[in-house]
């Protein structure tokens, strides 16, 4: 009984974890539309996106049912407590993910559909995106595969992302100051940025709950030696 009991508890668990990658692919597809909605300037497509948010949401609900009725039927200790520990705050990150690629959508469809927007206007957009989607493939991929080493490499993707923010916002003022009538159309841009340098932020998150799983430590607001030490990076 005990062992038929044991093997349940592992296959509940195992079932978590499938669909947080579920859950995880069904955001990088979504920011996957929204880049392909702007380069084809396809509102309908982007509208789209912001109607399959709604699933998104249904997800976290439901892994974090499941994680509760883990919590209270199996009283899981040690490293099975932190699988589900780490699989509440993920969800977290993933459906804060979603909302931002939501708010790109929305944004970008209002673009498109009352400025005329051109795809060459969300080339830097895209770009930017692009490294945000990596950025959460390879935290997706690191939760799969236990590497807490993937949380340095992230941070340093991290801080390339805000600096081309940064960049890119610099860019912006100065189009307004030049112009005052690209002043809304520079504002929703602005926000379509900020939302993607977001997304990193949280792919970042998800990488750092990886380490937590992994090595028992939260590293999170640590410095970066500390981190480096913790995950097992060395140089």
């Amino acid at each position: 009984m005990a062992e038929h009991i044991s093997s349940q508890f592992n296959q509940e668990l195992e079932t978590v974890r499938t669909m947080v990658m579920k859950m995880g692919g069904l955001v990088e597809q979504q920011l996957r539309n929204v880049i392909k909605g702007l380069e084809d300037t396809n509102s309908g497509l982007l509208q789209e996106v912001v109607a399959a948010d709604r699933t998104v949401n249904e997800m976290e609900v439901s892994i974090d049912d499941q994680c509760q009725l883990i919590i209270a039927r199996r009283q899981p200790a040690a490293g099975d407590l932190r699988l589900v520990l780490t699989v509440t705050r993920i969800i977290t990150d993933l459906e804060r993910i979603g909302d931002e690629v939501k708010k790109i959508a929305l944004y970008g469809s209002s673009l498109i559909t009352k400025n005329g927007a051109l795809p060459h206007q969300f080339h830097d957009l895209n770009r930017l995106a692009q490294r945000s989607l990596s950025m959460i493939h390879t935290a997706l991929d690191a939760f799969a595969r236990l590497d807490a080493t993937v949380v340095v490499q992230l941070n340093k993707e991290d801080d390339l992302l805000d600096h081309e923010y940064d960049n890119l916002l610099r860019q912006q003022i100065t189009y307004m100051m030049e112009d005052p009538r690209t002043i809304r159309t520079s504002l929703d841009t602005l926000f379509m940025f900020k939302a993607i340098e977001r997304i990193g932020d949280h792919a970042l998150n998800v990488s750092e709950h990886v380490v937590y799983l992994a090595k028992g430590i939260d590293i999170r607001h640590s410095p970066m030696e500390q981190v480096k030490k913790v995950s097992g990076v060395s140089e």
